[in-house]
């Protein structure tokens, strides 16, 4: 069983000399997060065996340790941790930076400290380490009560984000009380060249849907917004992306994740979707959202008005658009939409086109899902999605209408801690903190994956909507696959 640390966390390491501290934390940790006394006099003085250097070398410890706690960056103090006082001023460095304190205590027996201190080519003189083992005992029973996070034995540890400490429970909730959730694709960015892209999207689409996805949605932007890249990036239009996706794939819903209400006139957005729908067999979704990206309005001259008169055109558009794709001409008058004829042929092949709406407003957003819409999409981690599904009921039970809940995420999945380490480190920008960069994209191994997606499940998410930032290598796409098999 491996245990799960919290990152970034303060590790201190606690044994005599020979204990196998160094060994367990090479194991267990990158060279970088290490600091250790042993290494630091080799640093300030003639090499790891100069006891003289020893003061110099704890100051430069320190100095580091703080440095690195100050950055938010997991650090491991490799020193024998016998010095109280020490411990204490490491604890309250972690705690001022709101960072978890956990001891590793090495219990190693004396016999084998010794021998293990004798194979070195520059062992601790005999006198010093029996000081340490005489000191241990006492230092053993005191680290329980100094207030540590945890205190661990040299066990196997992972360093894993908040969003994946518990995941080990919820993987096993999902084996032994398995629920079903669906997954779909989301396509944000689109690099390898113009030349490239009709093929590259078809091999991504085929391997998504061999992979288990149900859906496959694209952004609706015309320029690559800048969460994601540069304005200056390769960004397709999204219904007509969707349209060549259609031809490429046999079952996967295709849809936008979303439609700003102001970058098409209603009717013309009714039409598109309408003739997504009759060509693809009836697989179209249409997400729907308020826009807010008044840069990328400005450049293409659409008008950007206030928020409350998109919400205005948003509420218009979420009753106009079942209308407009049902029977019959019959005219629309909304708080600012006027349609005369409202008749369109040919209607979807569905007999009722989902509509997503995109956004976790609790006060209007959420309420006009619960009103109009079929799904609500929201962000954020499982305790903000719990808290806006508890929203969305009870906008629901106002409305007596039930209304699905789905959730975008990104994810960087690795079927084992070290594929996923090899991942971060190949596509990490230049510079970029390793730690902080996968918390950005939700790295985790296929068992982080499915706890997290279980903890969503359990908050009321139906459908989990992936953006897999290594695509479009398409071997992220087997990983997902695993993850999807353990709900189905």
């Amino acid at each position: 069983m491996t245990t799960r640390l919290p990152s970034p966390c303060l590790v201190i390491l606690a044994g005599p000399s020979g204990s196998g501290k160094s060994t367990w934390a090479a194991e267990h940790f990158g060279g970088h997060a290490i600091v250790s006394s042993d290494a630091l006099r080799a640093v300030v003085g003639t090499g790891t065996d100069d006891i003289a250097a020893s003061t110099d070398a704890f100051a430069l410890l320190d100095e580091i340790v703080t440095r690195r706690v100050a950055r938010g960056l997991t650090t491991v103090v490799d020193t024998t941790g016998l010095d109280a006082d020490r411990r204490s001023h490491w604890r309250s460095m972690a705690a001022d930076a709101e960072m978890p304190c956990v001891a590793v205590v090495f219990d190693t027996p004396a016999t084998e400290c010794r021998a293990r201190n004798r194979s070195r080519q520059h062992p601790v003189p005999a006198s010093a380490l029996t000081a340490q083992l005489r000191a241990w005992p006492a230092v053993r029973d005191a680290l329980a009560g100094e207030g540590y996070a945890q205190v661990l034995t040299p066990e196997p540890v992972r360093v894993v984000r908040a969003q994946f400490t518990d995941a080990a429970e919820a993987v096993q909730r999902q084996a032994d009380q398995p629920v079903g959730l669906r997954f779909g694709l989301h396509l944000s960015s689109f690099p390898g060249g113009a030349a490239n892209l009709s093929a590259q999207l078809r091999e991504v689409a085929t391997d998504a849907e061999r992979a288990g996805f149900d859906a496959i949605y694209v952004m609706d932007h015309f320029r690559q917004i800048p969460q994601v890249g540069r304005a200056w990036d390769d960004f397709l239009e999204s219904w007509t992306t969707l349209a060549w996706l259609a031809a490429c794939t046999e079952r996967v819903r295709l849809g936008t994740l979303v439609t700003g209400v102001m970058y098409r006139n209603v009717g013309h957005l009714a039409k598109i979707v309408a003739t997504l729908d009759v060509l693809s067999g009836g697989r179209a979704v249409c997400g729907l959202g308020l826009g807010w990206f008044e840069a990328e309005h400005k450049a293409y001259g659409w008008p950007f008005p206030s928020r409350n008169e998109r919400y205005a055109l948003l509420e218009d558009a979420l009753q106009a658009l079942p209308v407009l794709w049902g029977p019959g001409g019959k005219p629309f008058r909304g708080q600012t939409l006027n349609l005369p004829d409202t008749s369109g042929y040919p209607r979807p092949l569905q007999a009722h086109v989902p509509i997503i709406l995109g956004g976790g407003g609790e006060r209007r957003t959420l309420r006009l899902a619960a009103q109009y819409a079929d799904t609500a999409n929201v962000l954020g981690d499982v305790s903000t999605v719990a808290r806006k599904a508890r929203v969305l009921a009870a906008h629901c039970a106002e409305s007596r209408r039930e209304v699905e809940l789905s959730h975008l995420t990104t994810a960087l999945i690795g079927r084992t801690p070290a594929e996923l380490d090899d991942l971060i480190g190949r596509l990490r920008p230049r510079g970029a903190d390793p730690a902080r960069f996968a918390a950005e994209m939700n790295a985790g191994t296929v068992d982080d994956q499915i706890g997290r997606c279980r903890q969503l499940a359990d908050a009321g998410v139906q459908e989990v909507i992936l953006r897999l930032p290594d695509l479009p290598d398409t071997s992220a796409l087997d990983r997902a696959a695993d993850v999807i098999a353990a709900f189905r």
